[in-house]
């Protein structure tokens, strides 16, 4: 299980796509814009926030693009 970000890094942290701000999820393994509806991935501690690499929150789970 990967350990919990850095608050601080939580607090600087957006959402490429529309720039609002994301919590983490529930299982600490992903960051999630309310906004967007997208999840960005946590690997090896580190915050992916790729648009590419994003999972829609949305029915069909596809990214945004």
């Amino acid at each position: 299980m990967a350990k919990v970000l850095d608050r601080k890094l939580l607090d600087i942290l957006v959402c490429p796509v529309c720039k609002a701000e994301i919590s983490l999820n529930r299982e600490k393994n992903g960051l999630i814009c309310d906004k967007c509806k997208l999840e960005y991935p946590i690997r090896d501690d580190i915050p992916v926030m790729l648009p590419d690499e994003a999972r829609s929150l949305e029915e069909g789970g596809e990214g945004p693009g």
